[in-house]
């Protein structure tokens, strides 16, 4: 299984990726190696992620305790099935 990070970790990773971008890009497209516009959805998709991961954070607690009631909720045979 893959390593596990916290969601603080994968917010800093984002915010840290996006920062790096930012002075990547502008060069990669005044060199022609990317288009602007591509530039642009990468970044947009990336900040996409970093919005998702911070209204996880913020509703942290009812996300847990959703998991935990529909977890309850679930018959002890589910693990059996094919």
């Amino acid at each position: 299984m893959a390593q596990r990070f916290s969601l603080d970790q994968q917010i800093d990773e984002i915010r840290r990726e996006l920062a790096q971008r930012a002075d990547v890009y502008p060069r990669m497209v005044a060199s022609g190696k990317v288009r602007q516009s591509v530039a642009e959805f990468q970044i947009a998709r990336l900040e996409a992620v970093l919005a998702t991961l911070l209204w996880l954070k913020a509703n942290e607690a009812t996300v847990r305790a959703a998991i935990a009631a529909a977890q309850s909720a679930t018959p002890e045979t589910q693990g059996d099935a094919p």
